[in-house]
């Protein structure tokens, strides 16, 4: 028995597609909805219309699809979509990309094969540059990553303002040669670098950016590499959480201490951040807040689909602790020179 993959596969389309010209032909523009519906024919598919009426009488299906479950950052939001997904009714469908362009892809048509009400996404930059809201059956959220060009909901930081303060945090400490370790997988990355560069240059400095994988070993074997390079930066800053974890394993292996021989901060005030031991300077996000706000955004989006596109930009606040006290009103540092 031929399947709905069978037919996309004959007709040259994807399983979407297949779907939209099952459940609303009209949504489809004329020859690519004949091509469909030869396939159809040409393979005699029937679609499982007792499994299609169970699905239309079960509560709503929403999916969230996150760029790295292993990000405390999901975990949080993807704990706020749960709550407010559980209290309507819904049920929510978790899917981890991997910062993978094809799996993305993929897990939408899922969404789409699984006749889901809504979608938050949190995409790749691939994806995003590519992304095409109006091409799917079901309306889609934004969490994190968005570009302006974008015509859909989002719930977003100001990674620009969070990165320039944390960034002057650092200056105002005496830091000179900050380098920056940056993801490459997202406008998150490129956002907090613009807010990074903006602050560095008001005071005459030059960037030292260094881009990678958003992930703990690419931050550990970057951070090894700039400590043991000839010019060695006084301080680091980490645009995530996994960076920050990397960059930290990193100066702990050169025998380095925190604070009093380089300074460290970074984004994502994760538990761990905050042990005496480590005592870690970080830019905290509203994590749950940015995953209910996305919640709330798709559901009024369901109940009202014409509704005006909506942009919320939260705040993140600079949580100061022990590891960056640098120099402070010119008193240099044992071991370093003055600015």
């Amino acid at each position: 028995m031929a399947s709905i993959k069978d037919v996309a596969q004959r007709a040259g389309v994807s399983t979407t597609t297949v779907s939209r010209v099952l459940s609303t032909p009209g949504a489809v523009r004329a020859p690519l909805r004949e091509q469909v519906e030869r396939a159809i024919a040409e393979l005699a598919y029937r679609p499982n219309l007792a499994a299609r009426r169970l699905r239309q009488r079960r509560a709503s299906l929403v999916g969230l699809i996150v760029s790295d479950i292993r990000s405390a950052f999901f975990t949080d939001v993807g704990r706020a979509v749960e709550d407010v997904a559980y209290r309507h009714g819904l049920r929510l469908i978790l899917c981890n990309s991997d910062e993978d362009p094809a799996k993305e892809q993929s897990y939408l048509e899922l969404m789409a094969d699984e006749q889901a009400s809504g979608v938050i996404l949190s995409p790749t930059m691939a994806g995003l540059k590519q992304l095409r809201p109006q091409a799917w059956p079901f309306p889609l959220v934004l969490v994190d990553r968005a570009l302006e060009t974008t015509r859909t909901d989002r719930v977003v930081l100001d990674n620009h303002a969070a990165a320039r303060r944390a960034t002057e945090h650092l200056l105002d400490n005496g830091y000179r040669r900050i380098a920056l370790l940056a993801g490459t997988h997202s406008t998150t990355g490129q956002q907090r670098h613009a807010g990074y560069a903006e602050a560095l240059s008001a005071r005459g400095l030059a960037p030292q950016p260094v881009w990678m994988d958003p992930t703990r070993d690419a931050g550990e074997r970057a951070t090894a590499q700039l400590l043991s390079g000839p010019e060695r930066p006084d301080a680091l800053l980490a645009t995530n959480g996994l960076l920050l974890l990397g960059a930290l394993q990193a100066v702990q292996a050169a025998g380095l201490r925190p604070a009093q021989d380089i300074g460290i901060a970074g984004f994502d005030n994760n538990d761990w951040t905050s042990l005496p031991a480590l005592d870690v300077t970080t830019v905290a996000q509203p994590t749950y807040d940015i995953g209910r706000t996305a919640a709330e955004l798709l559901l009024q989006r369901m109940q009202d689909p014409a509704r005006p596109v909506r942009q919320v930009v939260l705040e993140g606040a600079l949580v100061v602790r022990g590891s960056s006290a640098g120099r402070i009103a010119g008193t240099v540092r044992p071991g370093q020179r003055g600015p």
